[in-house]
């Protein structure tokens, strides 16, 4: 799918957000349990200024196909070559190479900005992300056991980390 990456707006919140809400309705991907107000998307205007955020839109039918962002791990000079790492695709769109392209596109901003270590927080119950991952050079660094509990189920919160100095 050819996509391209918008600045990410207040004009996307709607459908970043019914994005974002599927996800939480119906998987182990967003952590809610219920689904969020549109006005929710400040805060990922709010954690993601100084940071590249995008909506990703499909160049044919002009649809917001999903959105990626960085934001800082912690607050802390100290930790400012660390970033936390935020994808999401529309259902429909996925295994297309979207989220691919979104990482690519976000670790070559990382680098540019002095980043060197990006951080991904994925749901134990998220195998798919976890393999996404561990095949696009990240591997767990942490691993919280049993901590999150949705729909019934417990889950770990397992940590995820690639390291862009030393890879492409």
């Amino acid at each position: 799918m050819d996509i391209e990456f918008e600045p990410l707006a207040v004009g996307h919140g709607p459908a970043v957000m019914a994005i974002f809400n599927h996800y939480v309705e119906n998987s182990f991907s967003a952590y809610p349990e219920r689904k969020l107000p549109v006005e929710f998307f400040s805060r990922f205007l709010d954690m993601t200024r100084g940071y590249p955020a995008y909506a990703m839109r499909n160049k044919e039918s002009g649809e917001i196909v999903g959105f990626c962002f960085l934001h800082a791990y912690h607050p802390f000079p100290t930790f400012k070559a660390t970033a936390e790492i935020t994808y999401f695709v529309a259902p429909g769109s996925t295994g297309k190479g979207i989220g691919a392209a979104a990482l690519e596109r976000l670790q070559g901003e990382a680098r540019g900005m002095g980043i060197r270590v990006i951080l991904a927080s994925i749901s134990s119950l998220n195998e798919g992300s976890v393999a996404f991952h561990r095949r696009h050079g990240f591997s767990e660094c942490g691993r919280f056991r049993g901590i999150g509990r949705k729909l019934g189920r417990d889950f770990d919160m397992v940590w995820m980390q690639k390291e862009l100095d030393s890879q492409k």
